[in-house]
């Protein structure tokens, strides 16, 4: 980064600086992982330069050629991952893809019915504070008291409220949805189905879970986290729904795409393709097992009574008496990041709720297995239980530094 050094000394510096936090800390915010060196120079390459309004082969401006090569690479990779009819690669994150897709199939006034924010669903699900919550009517399902998605009264929501979309998916939530029973309620109510995968996307892209493309007519997703490309969006939906899609994401809701960063989605879907990011993604299974395993064993209590993905939600203030924040915090401190988080029904607030979430996606690409795993666990239980002896702290944050230089994640950059 020679170029930035010399001319940006305060930018170098921050960068330097993340890079370091990231090569000696512990990842485990559910959402973050890390790309390949590939997928980050298409990051930087010149398709930054572009503007390319409108779809490949159907452009606003001239000079297309080769934006057009990136755009349906991206595109034909996406549709042999997911067996979808047809990809969208233009959204530039996950919010605006849920929002695309919502404006595509519902007019203002509209009911969806998704699931409650504190029970695992996400901000864009209709949380009363997002713009979508204020075009349309959210009615928000939640977990029973076991901590499942209880089918039944899902379908008496459905036929009460009849939404013109049934919304699945999930930020916090741990376990295997049942798409057949998404599919089966909104067939007897005449409703659209739409699951928003960006959590799950890597495990279904690498067979580690079921795929729910062909029971969805709507399907949105991220293509950072558990699929490890660059930090955007995508939208996977049934032929009959492609037009519309394609127009309320441009020019209904975006303008010009990110060229650069299709290219680089475009590099991650390859190397999604490849035998080796099945075993990845089978890894993060028995990573996340483990780590339930290891939690439970510290009497941590566990939401949702464990984990089918790539997460866990913990609630360390009924375990520990300890916040969700304080255990931020304290566990930051140790070089190990994870972020704090509601659990159903929290009586606490969301800047300082009950509970913390913890992913393993990042860890695993490291080449982090189930040894590391339990060791991850053990450093969380000591951490939070000693949050006050800054001498056991920072003998715990040295043995992060320790292992963490034992898996570099970049060994020959900048």
């Amino acid at each position: 980064m020679k170029n930035i050094k010399k001319q940006d000394p305060q930018v170098y510096k921050a960068i330097q600086g993340e890079l370091k936090r990231q090569q000696e800390g512990m990842e485990l915010i559910a959402s973050e992982n890390y790309v390949s060196e590939a997928v980050l120079e298409a990051l930087g390459s010149v398709f930054t330069n572009k503007y390319s309004e409108g779809y490949p082969g159907h452009r606003y401006y001239a000079g297309q050629k080769y934006t057009d090569q990136v755009e349906n690479l991206a595109i034909e990779r996406a549709k042999k991952l997911f067996g979808a009819e047809h990809v969208n690669v233009q959204p530039l994150s996950g919010a605006p893809a849920n929002m695309i897709a919502y404006s595509a199939v519902l007019k203002p006034g509209d009911t969806v019915l998704g699931m409650d924010l504190s029970h695992g669903g996400h901000l864009t699900h209709g949380h009363p504070v997002t713009l979508s919550a204020k075009i349309y009517k959210f009615i928000r399902y939640k977990t029973d008291t076991s901590g499942k998605i209880d089918y039944r009264e899902l379908e008496k929501m459905a036929r009460k409220y009849k939404p013109k979309l049934i919304l699945a998916g999930f930020s916090a939530y741990t376990r295997q949805l049942d798409y057949k029973k998404f599919q089966d309620i909104a067939k007897k109510i005449g409703a659209i189905t739409m699951f928003d995968i960006a959590h799950i996307a890597g495990l279904i892209a690498g067979k580690a879970l079921p795929n729910p493309v062909p029971y969805f007519d709507i399907v949105t997703t991220t293509t950072h986290k558990t699929l490890r490309g660059p930090r955007g969006g995508m939208i996977l939906c049934k032929k009959e729904f492609a037009k519309a899609i394609d127009k309320a994401a441009f020019p209904g809701f975006q303008g010009g795409p990110h060229e650069n960063n299709i290219a680089a989605k475009a590099v991650a879907f390859g190397e999604a393709l490849k035998p080796a990011f099945k075993i990845y993604a089978r890894q993060i299974l028995k990573n996340a097992k483990v780590l339930e395993q290891e939690l439970r064993k510290y009497e941590f209590k566990l939401m949702f009574g464990g984990t089918d993905n790539h997460m866990v939600l913990v609630d360390v203030f009924g375990s520990k008496g300890v916040s969700g924040k304080e255990a931020e915090v304290v566990l930051d401190e140790i070089g190990i990041t994870l972020n704090k988080n509601m659990i159903p029904d929290d009586p606490r607030g969301p800047m300082d709720p009950s509970g913390i979430r913890i992913g393993v996606p990042a860890i695993t690409t490291r080449g982090m297995k189930e040894k590391e795993t339990k060791m991850i666990a053990k450093w969380i239980k000591e951490a939070i239980e000693n949050r006050m002896d800054k001498k056991m702290l920072k003998k715990i944050h040295q043995e992060v530094i320790r292992l963490c230089k034992k898996f570099p994640i970049y060994r020959n950059l900048y």
